[in-house]
């Protein structure tokens, strides 16, 4: 008899225990994704907090277009109050098609076409330096007309193609984007060209929104915060020695005390002023304002929004952004990989910052510079632009993860001896196993 073996027909004491802990813990173990074969993603439903809010910007902002412009529409040759508002509501709808496509589309895919959308985005901002192309409005050139096409803005795609391209780059550049020469260096050769173009046109509220979007990702990603330093502070010497005009001068000068010049280069900020004034606590009333303001369904449509609204209507525009900047940064935090959080940490930050911008002009905060408000102002351009930056998002979205759960996508960023980039969305640990 064989006393080493066990006895047939009995069994160890707790060996039964230990077969089905080993089975419990094969159930609940994360499965590793291998380099040979992909895993399955598990998508879910996109935030539609975002899509909510997005949905009202916009239907707030054809209701003003159509209040501001629809008297300046019926005084014209035309007699048509829908000549500003219906081409808004066509480039609405052509926004909410594009928002439901990229929503629906692997936002990976996305890097296939960053470097092509880049080259693009730059040969469309050379353009518009060539006289057979561009079209010049208030002395500067910032639009283009190719042919039978509409015209459109050049800035506005320039701002996508940059959130997308940096994504890409950055993400794979990993813990390298520290280094001076392996990171700071090529970073600035990638931005600076579109940020140089856009300054040309010049542009410069577009080119403070574009600087401000490199720079947040480039932080986000983990750069080394003495050379971000240093590059904001040369390139705010650069532009205010080397690049601004003399009427961008005069705008900064008037700033500090618009009521110098009030018929003059400070007439803009101070009818807003009077505007926002006038509306007080519930506003005019929709359609009765009674404060002129110039630009009224474009870059100071918030002024137009305060007078009709009051300062009810002026908090819920706002409190509207501080959702979409939540919302997104919660995305970011949670998204599945490293270039998804990078996506959805720019096209924050460019959506957000920019209406920062042209609420801070309004409010006398900043020096006036022609820019729009996101979804509220009159434009196609940047309507179906941001709409289409809205659907990516939303795309990121539907594969967030939860806190705590073993981020396997994120392993195609991180597989490369660079390492990983500091991003809090791709630091997750494995699940632990549940009891059952």
């Amino acid at each position: 008899m064989n006393l080493a073996g066990p006895i047939p027909g009995f069994a160890r004491p707790g060996a039964e225990t230990d077969a089905v802990a080993v089975e419990r813990t094969m159930v609940n173990r994360t499965p590793v994704k291998s380099r040979a074969g992909a895993v399955r993603r598990e998508r879910h439903q996109a935030d539609y907090v975002i899509l909510v809010v997005v949905v009202a910007l916009t239907a707030l902002g054809i209701l003003m277009v159509y209040s501001s412009s629809a008297i300046k529409g019926y005084l014209s040759q035309d007699a048509d109050t829908f000549a500003t508002v219906g081409p808004q509501i066509q480039w609405a709808i052509l926004g909410m098609l594009a928002m439901a496509l990229m929503m629906r589309v692997d936002y990976r895919y996305l890097r296939l076409v960053s470097v092509p959308l880049y080259v693009v985005a730059i040969v469309l901002l050379v353009l518009v330096f060539v006289p057979q192309f561009n079209i010049v409005v208030g002395g500067s050139a910032r639009w283009l007309k190719l042919g039978p096409l509409p015209a459109v803005h050049p800035a506005e795609i320039a701002k996508l193609a940059l959130v997308v391209y940096l994504a890409h780059w950055l993400a794979g550049r990993g813990g390298k984007i520290k280094g001076f020469w392996s990171g700071t260096v090529p970073f600035l050769l990638i931005v600076v060209p579109m940020i140089a173009l856009v300054f040309k046109e010049p542009d410069l509220g577009t080119t403070g929104v574009v600087t401000m979007i490199a720079f947040t990702m480039f932080f986000v990603a983990g750069a080394n915060l003495v050379h971000l330093a240093v590059m904001a502070g040369g390139a705010l010497m650069a532009m205010i020695v080397v690049g601004l005009r003399g009427y961008q001068l005069d705008r900064i000068r008037v700033w500090q005390d618009p009521w110098l010049d009030r018929l003059g280069d400070g007439f803009h900020t101070v009818q807003g002023l009077l505007a926002l004034g006038v509306g007080g606590i519930l506003g005019t009333g929709l359609g009765a304002s009674k404060v002129f303001v110039p630009n009224a369904f474009n870059d100071f449509i918030f002024a137009e929004v305060g007078q009709e609204f009051g300062l009810l209507g002026s908090v819920v525009v706002i409190g509207l952004f501080l959702i979409l900047a939540y919302s997104g940064v919660r995305i970011a935090l949670a998204a599945p990989d490293t270039f998804g959080a990078l996506l959805a940490a720019g096209i924050t930050a460019w959506l957000c910052l920019q209406a920062f911008l042209n609420i801070g002009v309004v409010v006398a905060l900043l020096p006036i510079t022609g820019i729009t408000l996101p979804f509220i102002s009159a434009g196609g351009s940047s309507l179906i632009i941001s709409f289409a930056a809205v659907g990516i998002l939303l795309s990121i979205s539907r594969e967030t993860v939860e806190k705590g759960t073993w981020n396997e996508d994120a392993t195609a960023d991180r597989g490369r001896r660079d390492g990983r980039t500091h991003l809090p969305g791709t630091r997750r640990r494995p699940v632990a196993a549940r009891p059952s």
